[in-house]
């Protein structure tokens, strides 16, 4: 059995309680901060706790993702654009999971990688990619409008969100569902120039830099518990 080091997590959660403050005084005000940026077209740094991933990821809501968004997100983050769907828009599309026998460290839910059937050509351009996620989230899609393999990887997100599985899946379809968006995210991990994994001082040098803000997991659960948000946010597909 793994011992946790309380001190030593409580001194990192006040380390990054001391740098998200500038976001928002609380978890509910930085959760606010977050979906009123995500509706003026503005992407947002999501990280999970230091104990886990120690990540920042890069969200966006699927639905007005636009291909100067994904190009940025290419340029800065790790390349591996993912997109974060619910159970029911993963069965519409006929995706089947990446393997029956996950033995990743968090059980990240990917299914197999995706192209859209018709508008794209290497697939892996930014507005490919765009045009594949934009077809993959309409709710009339079927597996015929897709094609497998491709160059967007879905995830798929445990149906009570965070306050079933802290991931950064769940995070992305919880934020962008509160924010008023159909719940698909687009996320992609941010990177340092060198390669190496962007912790939370580069993350929030980057937010800062791009006029955008940095929330965490944690926030996003306190603020579903605080707003009584037991059940699973449901927000219907958009056309």
């Amino acid at each position: 059995m793994q011992i946790i080091n309380e001190e030593k997590v409580m001194k990192k959660d006040v380390s990054n309680e001391n740098l998200l403050v500038q976001y928002g005084k609380d978890a509910e005000a930085r959760v606010n901060n977050a979906i009123k940026h995500l509706r003026v077209g503005k992407g947002i740094l999501l990280v999970d706790s230091p104990e886990r991933e120690n990540e920042g990821d890069y969200i966006f809501p699927a639905q007005t993702m636009t291909v100067s968004n994904m190009a940025q997100t290419i340029r800065e983050c790790s390349g591996i654009v993912c997109l974060c769907i619910r159970q029911n828009q993963a069965d519409r599309l006929g995706l089947k999971l990446m393997t029956n026998h996950n033995t990743s460290a968090y059980g990240t839910n990917f299914t197999q990688s995706i192209e859209a059937a018709v508008g794209v050509t290497t697939g892996v351009s930014a507005h490919d990619r765009i045009q594949t996620i934009k077809i993959a989230i309409e709710e009339a899609s079927t597996a015929s409008d897709i094609h497998i393999p491709g160059h967007v990887f879905p995830l798929i997100s445990k149906e009570n969100g965070v306050l079933e599985r802290a991931g950064h899946t769940e995070g992305s379809v919880d934020l962008v569902s509160l924010a008023g968006f159909n719940p698909c995210a687009v996320l992609c991990e941010l990177t340092n120039v060198d390669g190496t994994m962007a912790r939370l001082t580069g993350i929030v040098d980057f937010a800062n830099a791009n006029e955008t803000v940095v929330i965490s997991i944690d926030d996003i659960i306190s603020y579903r518990k605080q707003k009584g948000l037991l059940s699973p946010i449901i927000q219907e597909l958009h056309r």
